[in-house]
């Protein structure tokens, strides 16, 4: 069975190496970026399951870069979790078209649960 790939695109590099770890440990194919310059060529050359971006990250808003995934005719079906540790942020996420929303702190099993079941609701049935 192949691993799941996830992009993840935060600015903070603690999170961002302790998102890596753990993911790696679930068993996906993770790459990390810090910056969200060039987040949608890094989604169209990775072609991730899911995508997970920190809200407030350089350059442009994780929302933004969640709302062009989203309207790209190839990429709109990858799920997309926007993380931040504004809570407030949560109000504006349906704008942005996000599959779900977690805000920081967050539990690790927490941030599993809500990839799997992300990853699951826009999987095809597998037998």
């Amino acid at each position: 069975m192949m691993k799941k790939r996830v992009l993840v695109i935060d600015d903070d590099p603690a999170i961002l190496a302790m998102i890596e770890e753990v993911l790696s440990y679930e068993q996906y194919d993770v790459k990390a970026s810090s910056t969200s310059l060039g987040a949608l060529n890094d989604v169209k050359e990775f072609m991730p399951d899911i995508v997970l971006v920190d809200y407030l990250i350089d350059h442009i808003n994780g929302g933004d870069i969640c709302s062009s995934i989203k309207s790209d005719p190839v990429l709109k079906n990858i799920p997309v979790i926007i993380i931040s540790a504004y809570p407030k942020v949560f109000h504006s996420v349906g704008t942005y078209n996000s599959d779900a929303f977690i805000s920081k702190p967050f539990d690790l099993s927490e941030l599993i649960g809500t990839i799997e079941a992300c990853i699951r609701k826009n999987s095809p049935l597998t037998f």
